[in-house]
């Protein structure tokens, strides 16, 4: 089964810090794939907060979270990282990591829904006031 696993979400409070972890545990989640990590609130979309490219490792944020949240990939792991510090009530969320093979290296990631056909069932973040 291809699936993604997300793990580190929970309770924390203005300020704090949390990381999430991404892996695949049926399957090589190697350094061909594209990562994205996105979110959803109660009531709202989900939008793309940080994305990774394959390969080269460039990556992309939200301007909602640029500077605060670092994307990081850790291939003999298999593993993708969301770093979070600074975090906001307005950061709460679920949040999710996804993956797709792109057909061809680029330069940059999409934080777009589209292209990604791999994805987790989420972990939950809560960030107290």
């Amino acid at each position: 089964q291809v699936r993604l696993v997300e793990s580190g979400g929970g309770l924390v409070q203005s300020g704090g810090s949390l990381r999430l972890s991404c892996e695949a545990p049926d399957w090589g989640l190697d350094a061909s794939y594209e990562i994205g990590w996105f979110r959803q609130a109660p009531g709202k979309e989900r939008e793309g907060v940080a994305c990774i490219t394959r390969y080269l490792n460039n990556t992309d944020y939200a301007n909602s979270v640029k500077g605060r949240f670092t994307i990081s990939r850790d291939n003999a792991k298999n593993t993708i990282y969301l770093q979070m510090s600074s975090l906001k009530p307005e950061d709460t969320a679920v949040y999710y990591c996804a993956a797709y093979r792109p057909q061809f290296s680029f330069v940059h990631c999409s934080r777009a829904r589209g292209p990604y056909d791999i994805w987790g069932q989420g972990t939950q973040v809560t960030v107290s006031s």
